[in-house]
């Protein structure tokens, strides 16, 4: 209730919180009238705060693109082919607009929404310095403020960062990637190395994670602060980050901390939560969720718009073949999936039956597989295995070696597949270890294979930037307000 009311709350301010921002490089000075008002009230910060979550909801944002629509179609988790095209391949067409899936103007409609949430965190942070001392008397709310804006900041400049970044960080961390704004402003902004980005993130999450200090005794479970980035939801994507950065022990020590410290635990069953709200650290609440998205997910055989797989490639996806297909709660008919035999399709469950009307945005599963991917080989196993086993995935199946670092990441790559289908994380992770060939199979006994490549991986920047955006050398144009 206290959630509905802050969201309903929240939307009748939205208007004003945001507007000063609707293009990020293009602040209107007169909005600062308005942001006034807003900032002269406990009521007011809380509402600008809910806002930018509210607005990460949207289609341009982890309400579509950027969880389980445009970034898992580049990972060809979907069979659906829009119409307009016949070629699934057609949606790595960055340069000109593809016809039917549109990615140019969806990627270019992704940076743009992202840096406008960064602009508004920006602006909310620059009041809080302004007036938080004044309006807000408690100094935890402020401190939980702050933390909040920080993470945010961090997060989004992350993701930004994995779709526009390089596709090999360590051989080319020293080439221009983004922008990392800390000012609420028209102003030109470089872009800079993947290398200074990844600083500008920790460093950000540090100051978050400063902040939020007070939660570390405070258990998620149960808890809605889940659907705001809290301790141990900072904790998890420093883990994140180091991890795309190559830096082992930062990420065992985070991962490892939410895993014993966050008061979640790994479910063995999802029949009432496909969306694993149980497990997740940070997730967003949409509003309206079943009717917002029944053109995406929905009951019922009518697949022309709809996030459909193939039985077939189903089959493949989640190793759903015999047994398996009943231990694995990831696979299981009704409870992971909805399976229609007549037409051989198969939709995901997650958004469907989802009572919590969450969007994961980082789930606890995550953290073993960190402790897989950086820990020594002889190590990795009994992280992957101990999610696998939650899964209801026999010892049997267990994986007891790994030969090699390759077979490693295969086993990885095939549990992030199924974890997190329709959450928009398998892209990334595909980009982050180069796997150039993405198999699939769309009808009964045929299989095909998309060939990715650097140019595939790498998001260009959006024609707009390229004109209006910033110079294209690194300068020491960083100051913080």
């Amino acid at each position: 209730m206290k959630l509905k009311s802050l969201y309903v709350g929240a939307l009748a301010l939205l208007a004003i919180s945001l507007t000063s921002c609707s293009d990020w490089f293009d602040v209107s000075p007169k909005t600062d009238v308005k942001a006034d008002e807003l900032f002269q009230t406990a009521e007011g910060f809380e509402s600008a705060l809910a806002g930018i979550y509210i607005s990460m909801t949207d289609g341009d944002c982890y309400g579509h693109d950027m969880s389980f629509g445009l970034i898992d179609q580049l990972a060809q988790l979907y069979d659906r082919i829009p119409d307009g095209t016949t070629d699934r391949e057609a949606i790595y067409q960055y340069e000109q607009e593809s016809q039917g899936y549109g990615t140019k103007s969806r990627l270019a409609a992704i940076w743009q929404k992202s840096y406008n949430l960064i602009a508004n965190t920006n602006n909310f942070m620059k009041w809080l310095n302004s007036n938080g001392q004044r309006v807000l008397k408690d100094e935890q709310t402020r401190n939980m403020y702050y933390g909040e804006a920080y993470a945010l900041r961090a997060y989004l400049h992350f993701d930004l960062l994995r779709g526009w970044g390089p596709m090999d960080y360590q051989a080319d961390k020293k080439n221009l990637s983004i922008p990392y704004r800390l000012v609420a402003d028209n102003s030109k902004q470089p872009r800079l190395s993947a290398e200074a980005i990844v600083e500008k993130i920790i460093a950000d999450l540090k100051q978050a994670e400063q902040y939020l200090a007070f939660e570390k005794t405070t258990s998620l479970s149960g808890n809605e602060r889940r659907y705001r980035l809290n301790y141990y939801a900072v904790k998890a994507l420093e883990a994140r980050v180091y991890c795309y950065a190559g830096d082992a022990q930062n990420a065992i020590n985070c991962a490892d901390e939410v895993i014993k410290h966050c008061g979640l635990s790994l479910q063995s069953s999802n029949s009432n939560d496909p969306a694993q709200f149980s497990e997740t650290l940070f997730g967003i609440n949409k509003y309206k969720m079943s009717d917002n998205f029944s053109s995406y997910f929905a009951e019922g055989p009518d697949f022309t718009t709809q996030y459909w797989v193939s039985l077939q490639n189903y089959k493949r996806i989640f190793e759903a073949e015999g047994n398996e297909r009943d231990a694995d709660f990831r696979a299981r008919r009704g409870a992971g999936v909805y399976v229609y035999d007549g037409v051989s399709r198969v939709i995901s469950r997650k958004y469907l039956k989802n009572d919590d009307s969450v969007i994961p945005l980082i789930r606890l599963p995550e953290m073993y597989y960190i402790l897989c991917e950086m820990s020594s080989l002889a190590d990795a196993p009994q992280y992957i295995n101990t999610v696998r086993s939650h899964r209801g995935i026999s010892k049997s199946n267990a994986y007891s070696s790994f030969a090699n670092d390759a077979a490693r990441t295969s086993a990885l790559s095939k549990e992030y597949r199924k974890e997190f289908y329709a959450e928009g994380q398998y892209f990334y992770f595909l980009k982050h270890h180069g796997i150039k060939n993405l198999d699939y199979s769309h009808e009964a006994n045929t299989e095909a294979t998309v060939t990715m490549s650097e140019q595939r991986y790498v998001f260009p920047l959006p024609d707009r930037e390229k004109e209006y955006g910033w110079t294209d050398e690194e300068s020491n144009n960083t100051s913080n307000e």
